[in-house]
């Protein structure tokens, strides 16, 4: 009898239980109208199964290719929206915020926070992590006329994840990711 009511009582509380766990996905708004706004967009929606389509078309006997291959194995998708404009303020603060305010939810810490008052050029990247493991990397980028959102979601190596720069969408980024303390030699 007591089995019985366990399981009603684990069938019933599971879907709370996952609602309750940290989303690495963020939900991006419609960002319609600011591409239509924009001189230049970009928007990449690769899910599992579009990551795996686009792995076959990597080199496996190039070093490069071979090391994106590596990192897309454990990617569940990478979420890309860019735009570049011709005028300043072509775009709202509003319509980042709904992004920011997902990355305020437990499990996200922020990374890297840049901001720059002389170019007007903030950089935001956040990442979750579950069992020490990255499972989840966003960053945000702004300008007065370009404005980037990046979300990557997976088992995210971070020391191979600058290899994704410039590829899938991913912009190139001249921030050093921070590494891990290592441990001092014994004496």
């Amino acid at each position: 009898m007591r089995y019985c009511n366990l399981r009603l009582l684990v069938a019933l509380l599971a879907p709370a239980l996952a609602w309750a766990a940290p989303n690495p996905r963020l939900v991006l708004p419609d960002l319609t109208a600011l591409a239509h706004k924009a001189t230049e967009s970009v928007t990449i929606s690769l899910d599992p199964s579009l990551l795996a389509m686009a792995g076959k078309f990597l080199n496996s006997d190039d070093p490069q290719d071979a090391a994106t291959k590596e990192i897309l194995k454990g990617l569940q998708g990478i979420y890309v929206r860019s735009y570049t404009f011709d005028q300043d303020s072509a775009y709202k603060q509003t319509d980042i915020d709904a992004i920011r305010n997902q990355l305020s939810a437990p499990g996200w810490n922020r990374l890297v926070e840049t901001r720059s008052r002389k170019t007007q050029a903030n950089v935001d990247i956040y990442i979750m992590v579950e069992n020490n493991q990255a499972i989840g990397l966003a960053l945000i980028a702004s300008e007065p006329r370009e404005i980037t959102i990046v979300n990557i979601v997976g088992a995210i190596d971070l020391d191979k994840l600058h290899k994704l720069e410039g590829q899938f969408g991913v912009p190139k980024l001249d921030v050093d990711m921070p590494k891990a303390p290592t441990p001092n030699p014994k004496k």
